[in-house]
């Protein structure tokens, strides 16, 4: 029965941890470090299987590897990158006594340097996710403030307009400007559709089996 009385203890002694306030902000840190993996794991696991099986050759052992680590990449990243955000954040905050809106800029950009600043494929694949995602913001903030007008009609069908011209015109005649996962997606979409042998590669497959795929 020691065993499970020692279990008992810990877990108490642990819930009674978790209720003090004066370690709530050090916890908040831990906890983020715990959601920041999580998340990253959950969201980069699905998009590198489907991006590997599709694009990636090499045989599955070598697919899978590298699966994993596209996932422990996002996954600690992201991790670290909270711990640090909410680590100076409540840092500064304790420092002057109060939460001021110059403490999230400043930690994200300590956190931002830190550990997304190193460019590699995944990093990258974020920050341009982000940029995308503050752009908008930032124009919706802006109309928000006064410093421009309200447009009169929706600016959506202008921003698409825009954004395929743009994206299609660099790929055609600038592919190398581009992100190398992007440049394989638009590939196989627009350049991989000009050829074809016979109905087995018009319809079936993408491309003809080779003769060690058909084994």
């Amino acid at each position: 029965m020691a065993g499970p009385d020692l279990i008992r203890t810990v877990l108490y002694t642990m819930n009674n941890l978790l209720q003090q306030e004066k370690y709530k902000a050090a916890l908040a840190v831990v906890k983020g470090f715990r959601n920041g993996a999580v998340y990253g794991a959950k969201i980069r696991a699905p998009h590198a299987l489907v991006m590997t099986f599709l694009f990636r050759s090499g045989s599955l052992k070598d697919k899978l590897r590298a699966i994993l680590k596209a996932t422990y990449t996002h996954s600690r990243n992201l991790a670290c990158f909270v711990f640090t955000y909410k680590g100076l954040q409540a840092l500064q905050q304790k420092i002057q006594g109060k939460s001021l809106q110059s403490h999230s800029f400043l930690a994200a950009c300590v956190g931002g340097w830190l550990v997304f600043g190193d460019n590699n494929n995944i990093n990258s694949q974020i920050n341009m996710y982000l940029l995308s995602r503050i752009l908008f913001g930032l124009s919706r903030l802006a109309v928000e403030k006064g410093f421009i007008p309200a447009p009169k009609q929706d600016p959506f069908p202008l921003f698409a307009t825009l954004v395929w011209g743009i994206v299609l015109w660099l790929f055609e005649y600038y592919p190398h400007t581009l992100q190398p996962s992007l440049q394989s997606s638009m590939n196989y979409l627009y350049h991989d559709s000009n050829v074809w042998h016979d109905i087995s590669d018009f319809l079936v497959y993408n491309k003809p089996r080779t003769a060690g795929s058909q084994k």
